[in-house]
C-alpha cells in the first residue's frame, strides 16, 4: 500500500512541508496496535498514550460503558467472558481491515472480562491519524466490528435477579466505506 502524502490531503495540505510522510502503517503490528483483554479497570488515557504520536494530528476515542437500565429495568452488572486466543486472532484481521479503509498510525482495542458494574468502563477503542476523519471513521469501524465479531459475551444481571445472555449484534458494514485512494 502506498503512502499517503500530506499534500494528498486538501484540508491540511499547507501545514507542513510538501516532502513530509508521517510513519503510517499499512500492516497490523503489535508495535502500533494494542490488543488487551482484562480482569482489570480499563483507562483512557493509557488507551490514548499507545497512540499518541508526534504524527498524529488527531486521537479519536470510543469509551462504552455499562448502562444503568435495559427495557426499563435497573441494570446491576454485566459479566463478560471472552475466547481471547480466538479474540486476538479475529483482532489483528479487524485492524488490518481498518487499516485497508482508513490511514492510521496506532489503534487500541482494550475489553473487560468479569463483573463490571454501571457506570463502568467494558470496552476503549483509540486510534491515531494525522487527520481527524481517518481516526473518527477507524474508530467507527473497530467498535462496530468488535461488537460484531469478536469471541466476547455478556451476561445482563437485572434487580429483579434475572440474567440474560446478550449476542454480538451484526453491524451495517455498509456505512465504513474506504478511504479515498491518494491523487
Amino acid at each position: 500500500m502506498a503512502e499517503k502524502r500530506m499534500e494528498d490531503h486538501a484540508c491540511c495540505a499547507h501545514q507542513l512541508p510538501p516532502d513530509y510522510v508521517p510513519a503510517h502503517h499499512a500492516d497490523a503490528s503489535e508495535d502500533y496496535d494494542h490488543f488487551l483483554i482484562s480482569a482489570e479497570p480499563l483507562s483512557l488515557d493509557r488507551a490514548c498514550a499507545l497512540v499518541r504520536s508526534d504524527a498524529a494530528g488527531a486521537i479519536s476515542t470510543f469509551e462504552g460503558t455499562t448502562r444503568g437500565t435495559f427495557d426499563g429495568k435497573r441494570v446491576v452488572r454485566l459479566e463478560y467472558e471472552a475466547y481471547e486466543p480466538m479474540a486476538k486472532k479475529e483482532w489483528l484481521k479487524i485492524v488490518q481491515e481498518a487499516r485497508s479503509k482508513y490511514h492510521l498510525l496506532g489503534t487500541v482495542m482494550h475489553h473487560r472480562i468479569g463483573e463490571v458494574a454501571a457506570g463502568q468502563t467494558s470496552v476503549i477503542v483509540a486510534a491515531s491519524s494525522a487527520h481527524r476523519a481517518d481516526a473518527l471513521g477507524a474508530v467507527h469501524f473497530l467498535i462496530d466490528s468488535l461488537k460484531a465479531r469478536l469471541p466476547v459475551w455478556k451476561k445482563e444481571l437485572l434487580d429483579d435477579g434475572t440474567d440474560t445472555w446478550k449476542q454480538n449484534e451484526p453491524a451495517d458494514m455498509a456505512t465504513h466505506q474506504p478511504a479515498a485512494a491518494p491523487q
